[in-house]
């Protein structure tokens, strides 16, 4: 019996086609078996972004049903107010329009045969509805009980706390963001012979300028940054394939995992 995957992903860069594309490579070849991928949903539409071009026109190629539906354009004013408002800390008018995105994707997925939903790259914070009415997992750039946020935000949070080790992990999506249960991790050291003198190099730069300050004059291309982001990388598309492939085998009920299992990639 396979298990049928909805997938979405907002196919903002070229991380986002790869690892769909290793993903359906995997299957194909029978690395993966077990899992099928049913349909595929994408909120931006074509002429939005030249990647998810890329993306959706690929998912075609593929000849899997695709689903796109414009998050910019879904209720244009009330999007532009409600993040206007969640600038100055007001989240509800945000909250609202998310509700009323959701409410269409759930229309528009229900005749869709899945068992559970996949996020990867999709760039939306689901609402309490769409989490509740369907068993979703999102791959998330740190360990079970590490950091929240964007990979950037996660890759600040590990510097400044000047983590020994962090790694990926697929949770279970719930409404509060980046707190789902984790059901599979991998994990990978910050120390060694790679980081120790990247690691001495940030401390030099500290005793001139603060953290907020390198951050924002070098962003992402600061090198202890650069090699935190390279290693999450390589990390990503054998986690996800390690995932599906760990589901398709064993048909694990994802409900009643109690503890994470780590994987080895």
């Amino acid at each position: 019996m396979e298990v049928n995957v909805g997938w979405f992903s907002t196919g903002k860069d070229s991380q986002a086609l790869e690892i769909f594309e290793k993903t359906l490579e995997a299957i194909e070849r029978e690395k993966i078996v077990g899992i099928k991928i049913s349909y595929v949903f994408c909120n931006r539409e074509k002429g939005e972004g030249k990647e998810s071009d890329r993306f959706t026109e690929f998912v075609e190629k593929r000849k899997i049903p695709l689903i796109c539906f414009s998050s910019s354009k879904f209720e244009k004013n009330l999007r532009k107010k409600a993040l206007k408002e969640a600038k100055k800390g007001n989240f509800s008018l945000l909250e609202k329009w998310r509700i009323l995105y959701d409410r269409q994707i759930i229309e528009k997925i229900k005749k869709m045969q899945a068992d559970l939903i996949f996020l990867a790259g999709y760039m939306l914070i689901l609402g309490k509805e769409l989490c509740e009415k369907f068993t979703i997992l999102n791959l998330h750039p740190a360990l079970p009980g590490g950091p929240k946020g964007t990979w950037q935000e996660v890759i600040w949070q590990l510097i400044e706390k000047r983590a020994d080790k962090t790694g990926i992990m697929i949770h279970k999506v719930i409404p509060e963001v980046d707190s789902g249960p984790a059901l599979f991790y991998c994990e990978f050291s910050l120390k060694g012979e790679k980081f120790r003198p990247l690691w001495k190099n940030l401390e030099e730069k500290l005793k001139q300028k603060t953290l907020p300050q390198i951050k924002k004059e070098e962003g992402e291309e600061e090198p202890l940054f650069k090699a935190i982001r390279e290693e999450q990388k390589k990390r990503e598309i054998p986690l996800v394939l390690s995932t599906l492939e760990f589901i398709g085998r064993k048909k694990p009920d994802l409900k009643k995992i109690k503890k994470p299992f780590l994987l080895k990639v």
